[in-house]
């Protein structure tokens, strides 16, 4: 092993509300303190209860992936994985998430964040 995962970076126009998007579906703490980076309008970051931290980055002309848009291609997405998705989804629509496919019948739903990022919830 030479290197150890420090964090997950996404682009994005609004690093704050992003992080707070992420922060009610994860829980954690937004801009906690933190030896390894600089905090600014420009940079936020969520220290998740699992230790997992997501940081965000500011692009100013972010365009967001399309899934299944080869010219604007996901390039990634993250996993969540929730006991309910019936009650998990209710959270992620009133939080500002977008519904991109919920007919998937494995179990999982497709979303995208309000930059655009998409992520699926995964039945536990």
């Amino acid at each position: 092993m030479i290197a150890e995962l420090q964090c997950v970076v996404l682009d994005c126009p609004d690093p704050q509300s992003l992080a707070e998007f992420y922060r009610s579906l994860l829980g954690g703490n937004v801009n906690q303190q933190d030896r390894r980076w600089a905090l600014d309008e420009s940079w936020a970051t969520l220290h998740t209860p699992s230790g997992l931290v997501l940081a965000f980055q500011q692009a100013l002309n972010h365009v967001p992936p399309r899934r299944s848009d080869p010219t604007r291609p996901q390039q990634f997405h993250l996993d969540l994985g929730v006991p309910d998705l019936d009650r998990a989804q209710e959270e992620v629509l009133a939080a500002g998430g977008t519904l991109l496919d919920g007919s998937d019948g494995r179990g999982r739903r497709i979303y995208a964040d309000p930059a655009g990022h998409p992520f699926c919830l995964v039945r536990d």
